[in-house]
């Protein structure tokens, strides 16, 4: 099943400024029982995001309208915890891109890698900039370009770059999963073969 394309994007973002934040906040576990990816992002930061009864709790960033964008902006250690990968499926299914912070749990990037999700680890200065940048602007701008692999604040024009596993890139930029890009290798395999 092929994945969504990602070069490029610019956006504004959703700030969360928050550190170690596990993967039983970003999904509780009782929202696990599902068998398809649909729905998830309904749940993202349940807890966080709404009261006992089931409204939203207005202090929480994802129900205040003054921020939103295809970027959520995290605090460091995002996604530490358990291996779910219900919390990429989470986040991205809410409507985000990417995710950035200035680290991440091992297991949590190869789950958002392998689900079309962007983690862009940053230095904790650069970070800082970003928090900077959308308290001083709510509608303040990111871009991030996965092919050249930088992360810039449009406004300053402020940008650091990012590492990212180069299968997985390939596998991002041309909207591959394992499977299909294992097919786009289907003339190199069989030369190798006929050379055999």
């Amino acid at each position: 099943m092929a994945t969504k394309i990602f070069k490029h994007i610019q956006t504004s973002v959703v700030p969360l400024p928050i550190e170690n934040i596990d993967t039983d906040q970003i999904i509780p576990a009782r929202f696990l029982k599902a068998t398809t990816r649909d729905g998830f992002g309904n749940n993202l930061f349940r807890d966080w995001r709404f009261d006992g009864d089931d409204n939203p709790k207005q202090d929480f960033v994802l129900n205040n309208p003054n921020y939103s964008g295809k970027i959520l902006v995290a605090g460091k250690n995002f996604g530490c915890g358990s291996s779910r990968e219900h919390a990429a499926w989470a986040i991205a299914d809410y409507g985000f891109d990417a995710v950035v912070s200035s680290f991440f749990a091992d297991i949590f990037k190869g789950n958002a890698l392998n689900n079309g999700l962007l983690p862009v680890q940053v230095s904790d200065e650069f970070l800082k900039k970003i928090f900077d940048a959308v308290y001083a602007d709510e509608h303040a701008v990111v871009e991030i370009d996965l092919v050249d692999q930088f992360i810039k604040i449009v406004a300053t024009g402020e940008q650091e770059t990012f590492e990212v596993n180069p299968y997985k890139k390939a596998c991002m930029t041309n909207g591959y999963d394992d499977i299909d890009y294992i097919l786009s290798k289907k003339e190199l395999i069989q030369e190798f073969e006929d050379q055999r």
